[in-house]
């Protein structure tokens, strides 16, 4: 198990109001991944957004369900550093109409 397996899993985690995956709008900071357990350090686009909750536990079933030998998922909210469109990958902030 890689954390490159863990990303590709985190494409399936759809924002449901833009319908993009958490990876590619930047929610992503960190996975770590060691002896079979996952951690991911994650944030909202803001600390008012409603689906914090629902965001993380789709992340973790998404690893749990597509990467073979997880024993544990640690979803982590963070809110440090703060969300930025800059965060978003190329090709996001282009279909968003947000590139420079």
């Amino acid at each position: 198990m890689t954390a490159e397996q863990v990303r590709e899993a985190l494409r399936d985690v759809l924002d449901p109001e833009l319908g993009i995956n958490v990876l590619d709008l930047g929610l992503v900071y960190a996975v770590d991944v060691q002896d079979g357990q996952v951690r991911v350090t994650m944030t909202m686009t803001s600390p008012a957004c409603p689906l914090g909750e629902s965001l993380t536990a789709e992340a973790e079933a998404a690893i749990r369900r597509s990467v073979p030998g997880v024993t544990a998922v640690t979803v982590e909210l963070v809110w440090d550093p703060p969300w930025q469109p800059a965060m978003m990958s190329e090709a996001t902030r282009t279909k968003l109409g947000w590139s420079s």
